[in-house]
């Protein structure tokens, strides 16, 4: 039998399996000075967990702004017709709307944002760029639910993510309720790949980012990492950011509540971890969804979203 050289192999045996973390977690080194951005408290809690959850980190003034920029992209025409707009299964709603650091002026800002890109430059320990970015809007009553998965297992099958090396920052819009579907985390599951079973087939990104088939954790597992440490739902007022690792366990409910549940979603990537040919001989996914070729360095910029509001990009 040839030796496994994939530390993190999934999708290429029958059986599932539960894989120690060999990554760090942190690339900082928590005894040292860590820099600008989070506090040493906050990312031993990181390391800790696999998340921050981070309560009044945008002003309400900038929240207000956003939101009114995501809710007029999501209806525009022109946006809603391009391939990078994903809509809710069985409807023309707009569920997600990728790549909005490149196709939109105020997020192309946000991206960028210091306060942002600094907590991240501390995860990873190294300069980043934007893997993936997304407005996801779960509207009230109709929000369709996300199956349980690690990013980092999909990142690394499909798109030749070599390490956990990633972290994904969510930016809460709206307020998150218990009962709007809100991010749910299991706190320590970021210490554990879940090796996944069945062959994926070419293209599966058409239909994973409506409803995952593929690179979906088993039962056994997920009882598994509940049992460690339970579940975590990210409940928190619109303003509020989530920085969770790119291999935590997380998913959502449905929202069957009235009210609609919005964020933008950034995933910086260390300079270093730029990704490699996808395994099994799969085609690569488009540059919307992961940034393989168009990558540049971020430098961290202090935004004003309000003054960009009108220039704000579409076509």
């Amino acid at each position: 039998m040839a030796p496994i050289t994939d530390a993190y192999e999934s999708r290429a045996a029958r059986d599932a399996a539960i894989i120690m973390r060999r990554d760090p977690i942190v690339y900082t080194d928590l005894t040292g000075h860590i820099g600008p951005g989070a506090s040493l408290e906050q990312l031993e809690g990181y390391k800790r967990d696999g998340f921050m959850l981070l309560e009044g980190f945008f002003p309400e003034r900038e929240v207000t702004a956003l939101l009114e920029e995501v809710e007029r992209m999501a209806s525009d025409p022109a946006i809603s017709g391009r391939e990078e707009a994903i809509c809710e299964p069985g409807s023309d709603t707009v569920r997600s709307v990728f790549k909005v650091h490149e196709i939109n002026r105020v997020l192309s800002r946000l991206s960028r944002d210091r306060r942002l890109v600094n907590i991240a430059k501390q995860i990873v320990g190294s300069d980043v760029y934007v893997h993936q970015s997304r407005a996801n809007l779960k509207p009230g009553l109709f929000g369709k639910e996300f199956y349980w998965h690690s990013d980092f297992e999909t990142w690394h099958v499909e798109d030749g993510m070599p390490d956990m090396r990633a972290v994904s920052c969510s930016i809460l819009l709206t307020d998150n309720t218990v009962s709007n579907g809100p991010l749910m985390i299991m706190p320590g599951s970021h210490q554990y790949f879940i090796s996944c079973i069945g062959e994926t087939p070419d293209n599966h990104y058409k239909a994973s980012l409506r409803k995952q088939e593929y690179g979906v954790p088993d039962a056994d597992s997920l009882r598994f990492l509940a049992d460690q440490g339970g579940i975590r739902s990210m409940v928190a007022p619109a303003g509020s950011v989530v920085f969770f690792d790119c291999n935590a366990m997380h998913g959502s409910n449905s929202n069957i509540s009235p009210y609609p549940r919005s964020n933008v979603f950034f995933v910086y990537n260390s300079i270093d971890n730029t990704l490699n040919r996808p395994k099994y001989g799969l085609n690569p996914r488009p540059e919307f969804i992961a940034t393989r070729d168009e990558f540049i360095t971020i430098k961290p910029i202090d935004p004003d979203y309000l003054r960009d509001v009108s220039k704000s990009i579409s076509d």
